[in-house]
């Protein structure tokens, strides 16, 4: 399955969606270039939904649960996506929801083991995740080995796809490659992506 990552553009993300990518990701973080208010992440969805039916991921760096679960429920996402420190009883209180989590693969997060998925993500310097570095793509063996879902991020694009498919990785999750600049994402990038997933596949 694949995953865009950082959408803020509603027409991208419809026409995403239409064409058959499963996952859409929002980022919210005020670092990120990527990063997207809530009220504007609410009408892209709504959009989208009504002409497709895509998963939506809210991805989170550090805040609240409190307010990771008003955003979710104002967006309507159906994955909570974690980055930074948190505690089990955080993961759970975003499970009882009804959502997904899926937790950054960072070597030792306490919540790895009650999360349903694993971002096995590329690193640069002090910065885990977001970085369009190539990740340790012999993580997916492992978490899979643990029966989590597991999420192949870093620097995935149409000249390594099929490797990448190859991995056995669940979700596929792209992001820069499909971008003119920092937050734009083009569809004529795109296109050549899905039809080399299409002749994998």
């Amino acid at each position: 399955m694949l995953k865009i990552c950082g959408i803020k553009d509603g027409y991208f993300a419809s026409r995403a969606a239409m064409v058959g990518v499963e996952y859409l990701g929002f980022i919210f973080s005020s670092k990120s270039p990527r990063g997207i208010k809530p009220d504007k992440a609410a009408e892209i969805v709504a959009s989208v939904r009504y002409r497709a039916s895509p998963y939506m991921v809210g991805v989170f760096t550090p805040r609240p649960v409190a307010d990771i679960l008003r955003i979710s429920d104002q967006v309507g996402f159906d994955v909570v996506q974690l980055h930074g420190r948190y505690v089990p009883a955080d993961v759970a209180a975003v499970k009882a929801s009804g959502r997904e989590v899926w937790l950054l693969d960072d070597g030792g997060n306490p919540c790895a083991t009650v999360a349903d998925g694993i971002l096995i993500d590329g690193v640069k310097g002090e910065q885990l995740g977001g970085t369009g570095e190539r990740s340790d793509w012999s993580r997916v063996a492992v978490v899979k080995s643990t029966g989590k879902k597991a999420i192949l991020a870093g620097g995935l694009s149409v000249d390594n796809i099929a490797e990448a498919y190859a991995t056995g990785a669940d979700v596929l999750d792209v992001n820069s490659s499909l971008e003119t600049s920092p937050g734009e994402k083009s569809l004529d990038l795109l296109a050549p992506l899905l039809r080399k997933l299409n002749e994998i596949m």
